[in-house]
């Protein structure tokens, strides 16, 4: 194993609503597996009538939103590359690390933005450091090899996802599951690898933008994996406020890492294909949050206090993809919509 340094030049420019605490969240999660497999006996007519009636109370007109438009750049994206060692027929299995320049950012929404929740502020001003991230979510074939190196803390399933494919993203991960793979790459490859702060991550995403998505104010199923349909509870249609009815199919799965343009950063996926696990703990705001860019961690708190989730997924619409969203589940939950990407704070030295 090792890594390779390389630098490229790109030109692409680049849960719904929260429907309240935590169990409710979750219990949404279930109810995309139930649509999946009507034989499943659970009952979520009390989720359904919850949600119809705040959607009614939220209705909102999709074509009075600005047309997306993309506009092309040149920037040079460095990045190492870890290679994590030889699968079947010879082939190698690697870790693209990209470049994250540091820089001062303005974390949170705007009281203005469009479907805002008071969690997302207030807003505020953040130092990061220079870093390491992943160029995608980690993916089917890159969790498979780590999984099988030797055991640190506890064991992890050989290839936990719902939908299989070596390029695919790895999903049904809890923070725990994402924890481990951080500490076998860790152990094996001498560099510290762990999952991103959510200062880290907003700003990585953001690269430089302060729009709710990083190309610009909407979105578009052309250039990011979301629910891009209206939304449906029953049989009432409710056209989001993104204009998510206008912009092609709801692929109702998540699809190969890199599929659509990266941000200005490099970094593919950031809006949709899988919610991704940050390091922080949640807090319901951001008030006496830190502003050095590092992980919001309470000492004190209980192994099974709730984790932070970044970036929307597949099965979310798109307010949930904006770049301040946000939101929490316990570290032992893991769905098909959740993934995560590893980041790296060694220094910049070429071996």
């Amino acid at each position: 194993m090792g890594i390779r340094w390389a630098c490229q030049e790109k030109s692409p420019d680049l849960l719904r609503r929260s429907l309240g605490d935590t169990g409710q969240l979750r219990r949404l999660l279930r109810f995309a597996v139930v649509a999946q497999d009507p034989n499943t006996n659970r009952d979520f007519n009390s989720l359904v009538e919850r949600s119809n009636r705040w959607l009614k109370s939220h209705q909102t007109i999709a074509s009075s939103m600005p047309t997306l438009t993309f506009k092309p750049h040149s920037a040079k994206i460095q990045y190492f590359t870890e290679d994590l060692g030889k699968k079947l027929l010879g082939k190698h299995t690697s870790l693209d690390m990209v470049f994250i320049p540091g820089g001062r950012f303005t974390m949170g929404s705007p009281e203005g933005e469009l479907e805002r929740l008071e969690r997302e502020g207030p807003q505020h001003l953040v130092t990061v450091p220079e870093f390491f991230m992943g160029q995608t979510p980690v993916t089917q074939a890159q969790w498979r090899q780590v999984a099988g190196w030797p055991q640190v803390g506890r064991s992890l399933k050989a290839n936990p996802s719902n939908f299989k494919g070596d390029d695919l993203p790895v999903e049904q991960v809890s923070w725990f599951a994402a924890e481990e793979f951080c500490l076998r790459l860790s152990k094996s490859t001498g560099r510290r690898y762990r999952l991103p702060s959510e200062a880290e991550w907003e700003y990585a995403c953001r690269a430089g933008t302060n729009t709710p998505f990083h190309f610009g104010e909407t979105i578009d199923a052309e250039y990011a994996n979301y629910q891009a349909v209206d939304e449906k509870f029953g049989e009432t249609v409710y056209p989001g406020i993104y204009g998510s009815g206008r912009f092609g199919n709801y692929r109702q799965k998540t699809t190969p890492v890199k599929e659509f343009p990266p941000n200005k950063f490099g970094l593919y996926d950031m809006h949709g294909n899988v919610w991704e696990w940050c390091e922080d703990h949640w807090h319901g705001d951001y008030k006496s949050a830190p502003i050095d860019g590092k992980s919001w961690v309470d000492k004190t708190a209980e192994t099974k206090a709730s984790r932070v989730l970044r970036g929307g997924s597949w099965l979310f619409a798109p307010r949930f993809c904006r770049s301040a969203s946000r939101i929490k589940l316990s570290p032992a939950d893991a769905y098909s919509s959740f993934g995560f990407r590893v980041v790296c704070v060694s220094p910049r030295t070429q071996p």
